[in-house]
């Protein structure tokens, strides 16, 4: 009720001499005014902080309504102008659609809001009646807001090849995006990340070439080789150690327990053939391949992590 009626009351305010004169009072004046007429003092307050970040490193809405307007502003400016065709071309971006971006994610990330960020584009571009580049327009302007997580965390000192690997999952939730690079950037420094990064790479080329796509259990009457009876039994362990890490968005935790799939990883390339005659044993060494491949991709694609 209050997110409406502050957004009922988002731009009254431009419309008086005030502002006018003084168009940098715009919000400020919003929330005097609303003050002065007996408004809820948080739909006050969120007529001024929905033009919060107003710049690099500014402060963010305080109120949950303010946040709800400020989000909500800037989808809307956001989505209505690439979908009339006017996105940012290379240095240009009259509308400030990039610093837009950065504030939705600036306080999404920072006020650790649990906030689907597709289902928020969707409602965005679901308000408009027509738009000339309505085709494929949430995945254009979700690609353009996640991207500006690139630069965002280029300056925290994150490097591309991290936040690639998370992209290529792309949760919804930037709040649970932000987690998961935090724990790649730790796991990076791990000394099994490099191998495993390697290898998850090989298991990918692997499964692409075998164009395997068959998702059945691992069947152990199928693993002959004392290897990938090893891998085997160390992944088993590791999934169920994982799994209730991951569904509580404990990916740092998680990636330190897929550390202990390093040795019988390598074990598994130096002494077992996936691609051997016996189709029953090749599948099923695919099938372990992917049992592994899928469970770090639960968490991002390490596979891009080769130049960390």
């Amino acid at each position: 009720i209050l997110a409406a009626r502050a957004a009922a009351l988002g731009k009254c305010d431009l419309l008086t001499s005030m502002v006018y004169e003084f168009a940098e009072l715009q919000g400020v004046m919003g929330y005097h005014y609303a003050l002065n007429d007996g408004e809820n003092v948080e739909v006050a307050l969120a007529l001024n902080e929905q033009y919060l970040p107003r710049f690099s490193g500014d402060t963010l809405p305080t109120s949950k309504t303010g946040m709800i307007l400020a989000i909500a502003e800037r989808l809307d400016t956001i989505t209505g102008l690439f979908g009339i065709g006017q996105p940012p071309t290379g240095s240009k971006d009259p509308f400030a659609l990039r610093r837009a971006a950065l504030g939705i994610l600036r306080i999404i990330i920072e006020n650790q809001l649990p906030l689907d960020l597709v289902a928020c584009v969707t409602a965005a571009t679901s308000n408009y009646l027509v738009l000339s580049k309505s085709a494929g327009l949430e995945k254009v302007v979700l690609d353009f807001i996640f991207e500006r997580l690139r630069s965002l965390y280029a300056d925290q000192g994150v490097s591309s090849d991290v936040f690639l690997s998370v992209d290529s999952v792309r949760p919804a939730n930037p709040l649970e995006f932000d987690a998961r690079v935090r724990a790649v950037s730790s796991f990076v420094r791990m000394p099994q990340a490099l191998n495993l990064a390697a290898a998850n790479k090989r298991v990918s080329n692997i499964l692409q070439k075998a164009a395997f796509v068959d998702s059945s259990v691992v069947q152990s009457e199928l693993l002959i080789e004392p290897a990938e009876q090893t891998l085997a039994t160390t992944l088993l362990a590791v999934q169920i150690r994982v799994g209730p890490l991951l569904k509580t968005n404990q990916f740092a935790d998680a990636l330190a327990a897929m550390a202990a799939l390093q040795p019988p990883v390598d074990a598994f390339f130096e002494q077992v053939m996936v691609n051997v005659d016996d189709q029953a044993v090749r599948n099923n060494r695919l099938a372990l391949l992917q049992q592994l491949r899928q469970l770090f991709l639960g968490i991002a694609d390490i596979s891009l992590l080769q130049n960390v």
